[in-house]
Formats: C-alpha cells, sequence, structure tokens
C-alpha cells in the first residue's frame, strides 16, 4: 500500500470525517475503499460497454429490409 495526500474542502472533510466515525473506520481506509469501489464500477461498465461493442450480432437485420420510420409519430 502506498500512501497519498489529498486537498479537500473543509465541508468534505467534515463530512468524511463523520462517515467514517459512522462506519467504525479511518478517513484513510474509507477513502481508499470508496476509489476501490469507483475503480471497479468503472472497470465493469467499460467491460460491459466492450462487451456490447464486440456483440455484432444486434447490429445485423440478417439480411432483412429495416422497417421504415412512421413519418406521422413525430
Amino acid at each position: 500500500m502506498k500512501n497519498v495526500t489529498i486537498t479537500v474542502e473543509d465541508a468534505t472533510l467534515e463530512w468524511v470525517r463523520i462517515e467514517a466515525a459512522r462506519r467504525n473506520t479511518s478517513v484513510s481506509r474509507l477513502v481508499g475503499e470508496m476509489l476501490t469501489e469507483k475503480m471497479q464500477h468503472d472497470d465493469a461498465y467499460a467491460r460491459a460497454q466492450r462487451d456490447w461493442v464486440a456483440d455484432t450480432s444486434s447490429f445485423s437485420s440478417g439480411g432483412k429490409a429495416y422497417p421504415a420510420r412512421d413519418l406521422n409519430n413525430g
């Protein structure tokens, strides 16, 4: 593990101190866990997006013409 120094607004620091106390943990551990959760969420989203884009079956009409748009439904 590595140590980092961050700069936050006073109100943010007050909130994170209270939140850490509420969870019975340190500010350092809470911020570290939040960053880890954010990283995992972003990685999972990016993976899902890559998988969806790679699935070309959803882009195929199977050789059939696409339906015409109804011009009366604006």
